[in-house]
């Protein structure tokens, strides 16, 4: 299959058409979309593999996000200072987040809590995540935000880590663990506000 994509795309010169004009054009030819996959199918697997940490999960992800790049392609419009694969990436950490949330949901019913254990959760995480329309409100905005400081934020306020397990898990001392948190409150604020009042 994907030898018979190289073949059909350097004898049509679909290879050297940009991404926006593969999506467009696959919209009457859905075999160019085949190439969109072809260019987009690893990275998009490595960064959906650091949101979900299992392979399956990750891969599932991917897939449901080419899917709906293709079915929502009328939908993109290319952007100053954007480029295709930012809309690609959008839709990919939306999917992955969604995932994300909902494992965490089915493990959290699974799991057999004694009171003590209970007791322990942060109460930062009920309060930061308490309502499900919050809930995708906040990941569509860490969606947005860079790597490094969405993992910080969904490591502190959603998985419940204290600050001293994320310096250690890290490698960083608490002091720039804090600070790097404090800038990624900063820019979760600003993603936040930008869903509401833009």
């Amino acid at each position: 299959m994907i030898q018979a994509v190289a073949t059909f795309s350097k004898a049509e010169g679909y290879d050297t058409m940009s991404d926006a004009e593969l999506l467009v054009l696959s919209r009457r030819h859905p075999e160019c979309f085949a190439l969109i996959v072809r260019r987009y199918e690893a990275p998009l697997l490595r960064r959906a593999r650091t949101i979900l940490r299992s392979p399956e999960d990750a891969e599932e992800a991917v897939q449901d996000a080419f899917t709906k790049m293709y079915l929502y392609a009328d939908r993109y419009r290319p952007q100053e200072g954007a480029t295709f694969s930012s809309w690609a990436y959008t839709i990919l950490n939306r999917v992955a987040y969604t995932r994300y949330r909902a494992c965490r949901s089915e493990a959290d019913k699974r799991a057999d809590f004694d009171p003590e254990q209970f007791e322990r959760l942060p109460d930062a995480r009920a309060d930061f995540l308490d309502d499900l329309t919050v809930r995708d409100e906040v990941l569509a905005a860490l969606a947005k935000l860079p790597e490094a400081a969405a993992r910080l934020l969904r490591l502190q306020f959603i998985e419940g880590k204290s600050q001293e397990e994320i310096a250690t898990g890290e490698r960083l001392s608490i002091p720039a663990v804090k600070t790097r948190v404090h800038r990624a409150k900063k820019l979760f604020k600003k993603a936040y506000d930008e869903q509401h009042y833009d």
